[in-house]
């Protein structure tokens, strides 16, 4: 079997969500027993100042014995967010330079919180 009909075996089923700078891949593919398995890869755009710009990608691969688990365990994740904070998209929290405010104490009526104290976390740096 050469290279191309090794492609065409492996890449199944493929779907795209494009969500900002984030894309993110769903394929289902085929193991070397031709059993099905899906990937999830997540690639996202970063812009450098001189205006180039590269993608970082992160890939789970996900097998039939644990879709059942993988997609009650998604939909408790996603029904708990949407229960908690609903479906409105704060949309400056999509921002570059959206800082979150923390602090242990509520805010009284009209008081603000500086940002010194945040610290900003990408996946990369886990």
């Amino acid at each position: 079997m050469n290279e191309h009909d090794m492609l065409e075996k492996e890449e199944i089923f493929s779907k795209v969500l494009r969500a900002g700078r984030r894309t993110y891949f769903f394929d289902v593919r085929s193991t070397k027993a031709d059993d099905y398995y899906i990937t999830i890869t997540e690639s996202k755009k970063f812009t450098e100042e001189d205006g180039s710009f590269h993608f970082k990608k992160h890939k789970i691969y996900l097998y039939k014995e644990d879709f059942a688990a993988f997609a009650d365990i998604l939909d408790e994740m996603t029904s708990y967010v949407l229960n908690h904070k609903g479906e409105e998209v704060i949309s400056e929290r999509h921002q570059k330079d959206f800082k979150k405010e923390y602090t242990d104490k509520p805010l009284e009526e009209n008081e603000t919180r500086s940002t010194e104290s945040f610290t900003d976390i990408d996946f990369d740096d886990i």
